[in-house]
């Protein structure tokens, strides 16, 4: 083999293991603003035991989307129950996202969707 194709290989795989890593990034953002949407009041323990993700992880996707803007956390003063007066809010800006994610994640399965289609297509010809 010659070296200029290991290198291109090698440059090629780190290409898709950079893509792959970005869309499971973008699948835990869009599980986590999804979940929000759906229950607003949960705690942190309560959304990660519901998505199945850690404490730290789902810590480090909340981090993420504040800082991009797309949630905030908002503070509701007058609770008397410390833990629950915290909640976070999907803003605006979150939302757009989380119709993109929405429109890509399906758009991936119709896709996969057709390729199995054609595979099984193959497999009766």
């Amino acid at each position: 083999m010659n070296s200029k194709f290991l290198l291109d290989c090698s440059i090629i795989e780190r290409i898709l293991c950079s893509i792959i890593e970005r869309m499971k990034k973008d699948l835990d953002y869009f599980e986590v603003l999804r979940k929000i949407k759906k229950t607003p009041s949960s705690s942190q323990r309560e959304l990660a035991e519901e998505l199945g993700f850690s404490l730290g992880k789902l810590n480090y996707c909340l981090k993420a989307l504040q800082k991009k803007g797309f949630v905030k956390l908002q503070n509701f003063q007058k609770k008397t129950n410390k833990i629950s007066y915290l909640q976070y809010v999907i803003t605006p800006k979150g939302i757009a996202v989380r119709t993109k994610l929405t429109l890509d994640f399906m758009k991936r399965k119709m896709k996969e969707y057709d390729e199995l289609k054609k595979e099984l297509e193959t497999i009766k010809n």
